[in-house]
């Protein structure tokens, strides 16, 4: 009887010391800091502010530590914003569980605001609205290093995101190697500037010829993929002469006939994700780890057809990387428990960053 006793006691302390710890861990909060970044790289004739905002997440502690963090540069997806990230998807919440349930270290998480006057930047440099992908790789990162205790180098540099996001993501491994060392991009979206709904067999370019204003564009979400393309117009080809978009179009309507424009499209498919690989061999073989991953029930076809048929490239160019598709759709597997942020993602950063140890 005596020896029961004894093995119950033990057993409840455990219990109390588990409880103790989950409750602590669970009252260890991070900070969120916005600050507004001006810089010369985002002067555009297009009417985009050059100054952005920037949410921060200081991990716990940071205050106090004087210790030096690894940053994950987390890119939005299209019509959201930093500043959504916050207020609705609660990301500085997930972090801070993610770093009690020890999933991640402690680390720094940026996020731009890319939500532009079309509701997206593409994460691409433009002629017209600004360079946004250099704003990005070179004047964030050299501003949060200047303002913040980071770890100031390549291997303790990752950049994530989420659809409009995720191809963001790509594209900045591709074009800075030498400042993110690796990357991780959830459901990207428009990898291949010519699939699905995006191409002739959409009914999207049908619809653009007959919206006339910017307000009837972006007013909710009725207009997504047109609103989509036209800022992918104003990020690829632009054409300041052409209002009341301002972008040229791989295709358009003239009444009921469809027009190519096989200029255009070569262009669109150069700047695209998928058509910049060929260009950056090298670059994405540099990456210390580069993972995507998409849902099987996408709320548009493109991204599974496209995610996987990116992957399949890079395999065939020998490029290591990591693919996977999981049950979901576009947003229902993100920001959830059992989600790929908590996850996958912030482990996977966990696994290939470099923490300064």
């Amino acid at each position: 009887m005596t020896r029961i006793v004894h093995i119950r006691n033990i057993a409840i302390v455990a219990i109390l010391f588990a409880s103790i710890h989950i409750s602590s861990a669970q009252n260890i909060k991070g900070s969120v800091v916005t600050e507004n970044l001006y810089s010369a790289l985002l002067q555009n004739a297009a009417g985009e502010d050059p100054t952005r905002s920037v949410t921060i997440y200081l991990p716990p502690g940071y205050e106090t530590s004087g210790k030096r963090y690894p940053v994950i540069y987390y890119l939005h997806g299209f019509t959201w914003s930093d500043v959504n990230m916050i207020k609705y998807d609660r990301f500085h919440e997930l972090l801070d569980k993610a770093i009690a349930l020890q999933r991640i270290e402690p680390v720094i998480v940026v996020m731009p605001n890319h939500h532009t006057l079309y509701r997206g930047s593409w994460y691409t440099n433009s002629s017209f609205t600004g360079k946004w992908a250099d704003f990005t790789g070179l004047d964030l990162v050299s501003y949060i290093d200047k303002n913040y205790r980071t770890i100031a180098n390549r291997d303790s540099r990752g950049v994530a995101g989420h659809s409009m996001g995720g191809q963001g993501a790509l594209k900045m491994g591709m074009l800075f190697p030498d400042v993110f060392s690796s990357v991780y991009a959830m459901s990207p979206a428009t990898l291949d500037a010519n699939s699905e709904e995006l191409g002739i067999r959409g009914a999207a370019y049908k619809r653009i010829g007959e919206i006339t204003s910017r307000e009837q564009l972006i007013d909710g979400w009725g207009e997504f993929l047109p609103n989509a393309i036209i800022a992918m117009g104003r990020a690829y080809t632009p054409n300041p002469s052409k209002p009341p978009f301002y972008a040229d179009l791989p295709y358009e309507y003239l009444k009921d006939s469809l027009i190519i424009h096989y200029d255009i499209l070569k262009v669109w498919r150069e700047k695209s994700a998928m058509g910049m690989i060929d260009n950056h061999v090298e670059d994405l073989k540099k990456l210390t780890a580069l993972k995507l991953d998409w849902g099987r029930n996408e709320d548009t076809a493109q991204i599974p057809r496209t995610s996987l048929a990116f992957s399949k490239k890079l395999e065939n160019l020998g490029i290591h990387h990591y693919a996977e598709e999981y049950i979901g759709n576009h947003s229902n597997k993100l920001w959830t428990d059992d989600g790929r942020a908590l996850n996958d993602m912030l482990p996977f950063f966990n696994t290939y960053l470099n923490f300064g140890k």
